[in-house]
């Protein structure tokens, strides 16, 4: 409220502003859902809004994106497998077993609930060698220890905060090879008014296209290409999904 001079009252001003949703995130409460869910792959299929043909759909627009983008990079092969990569957000291994594995000489994996890891450390991808290190922790947490040619996040970065998610791009950012690329795939907010939506159900985030671009603009990262996933019938309402590959700023 402005005073008889024309001023505003900081006190008043302060909490008349709203919370930013990602303030609302909570940690705890995010791996006590997840905590929930059973450590198998049709379980994980709840999370997709349990449709049967989500995953089908979801994996071959991952390779079809990721096979524009080897396309791109000067001096990188479009031949053969890529050497390094990591799934972040890796689950039980949905995006592993489906997509990375097959694209990827040796995939590790970056998860926090471990009953997930427990069933990706055992599968048989682990004992032939193709997933390799496996982090049982948030991708806030994680440091990489290697350089990797890809770096593949999809539909976790929600249950991080903004000034989180800015300090695990730079770290994703600074592990690249040369010719290496990072790839987010998450969640579209459809709020009206172009904000952030939170979800009190799993304590994550929807951001919005303007929030991610921001983001990667301000982790020293650009964006070589993005787009939408293709394919999801549009009678089922679902919020759309967009691939970003990014690059670091040169």
């Amino acid at each position: 409220m402005a005073d008889s001079n024309g001023s505003t009252d900081p006190a008043k001003s302060a909490t008349d502003i709203p919370a930013p949703p990602d303030s609302n995130i909570n940690h705890a409460a995010s791996l006590s859902y997840w905590n929930g869910v059973p450590a198998t792959s049709n379980a994980m299929l709840a999370m997709l809004g349990n449709y049967p043909w989500y995953t089908r759909i979801d994996l071959r627009g991952s390779k079809t994106f990721l096979n524009k983008i080897r396309r791109m990079i000067p001096g990188g092969s479009t031949e053969g497998k890529l050497q390094n990569a990591v799934d972040c957000g890796a689950g039980v291994g949905r995006v592993t077993e489906g997509f990375l594995s097959h694209v990827c000489e040796v995939v590790d994996a970056v998860e926090p609930v471990e009953k997930f890891t427990a069933v990706l450390a055992a599968s048989p991808l682990k004992t032939s060698g193709v997933v390799g290190g496996i982090y049982v922790m948030g991708i806030e947490d994680w440091v990489p220890e290697k350089e990797y040619d890809l770096i593949w996040t999809q539909f976790c970065v929600g249950h991080v905060t903004d000034a989180q998610l800015g300090v695990y791009l730079q770290r994703c950012r600074d592990a690249l090879k040369e010719t290496g690329v990072i790839v987010f795939k998450e969640n579209i907010s459809t709020d009206p008014n172009g904000n952030d939506m939170y979800d009190e159900e799993d304590s994550s985030v929807t951001r919005t296209d303007e929030k991610f671009r921001a983001l990667f603009k301000e982790a020293g990262l650009n964006v070589i290409a993005s787009e939408l996933q293709l394919g999801f019938p549009k009678n089922f309402k679902l919020l759309p999904v967009r691939f970003y590959a990014l690059r670091p700023k040169s």
